[in-house]
């Protein structure tokens, strides 16, 4: 065990979530690589939303927008399809860079630093998703857990890794 202030936290507990946590990141990018929505948008929570900054230099929410608003299945497959059909993968890097576990084991968040390729199959227009990005996951009453919630990703200099 640890102490976080004055809570303890089985250490084994904690991994196992952590192990629970990077294997939904694993499914995503797996998704991501196979080009393949459903592979990643069953771990999504039907409360999500999911701003966007315009840059990666854009840190201030004040400049976030919406690409998708609230979880729609159908909708983000269309959406996600839609990439993956007119885009060619070029290269699809991602760290998990630290996967924090709430005391109570019913959150959690990911920091992953990621850098996504992506290129117009027909214009050769690129569309790339560079930057560090915190994922958080909720644990569902089923005992489930949910990727609920996603910063877009944001360039730290000096913090980030390429």
């Amino acid at each position: 065990m640890f102490t976080l202030g004055a809570v303890l936290v089985p250490t084994a507990m904690c991994d196992t979530v952590k192990k629970q946590i990077q294997a939904l990141i694993d499914r995503e990018t797996l998704g991501l690589n196979m080009k393949n929505p459903d592979l990643f948008l069953d771990v999504i929570h039907p409360d999500m939303v999911w701003p966007w900054p315009p840059t990666s230099r854009d840190h201030d929410p004040a400049q976030w927008e919406f690409v998708l608003g609230r979880f729609n299945k159908e909708r983000w497959r269309q959406y996600f399809q839609t990439i993956f059909d007119h885009y060619e993968l070029v290269h699809n890097h991602r760290n998990t860079v630290k996967i924090e576990v709430s005391p109570e084991e019913d959150a959690a968040f990911a920091i992953l630093d990621i850098d996504s390729l992506w290129r117009d199959k027909d214009t050769r227009q690129e569309i790339h998703w560079k930057g560090r990005v915190c994922k958080f996951y909720t644990k569902m009453t089923g005992g489930e857990r949910k990727f609920i919630f996603q910063t877009g990703p944001l360039d730290y200099v000096g913090g980030h890794s390429s």
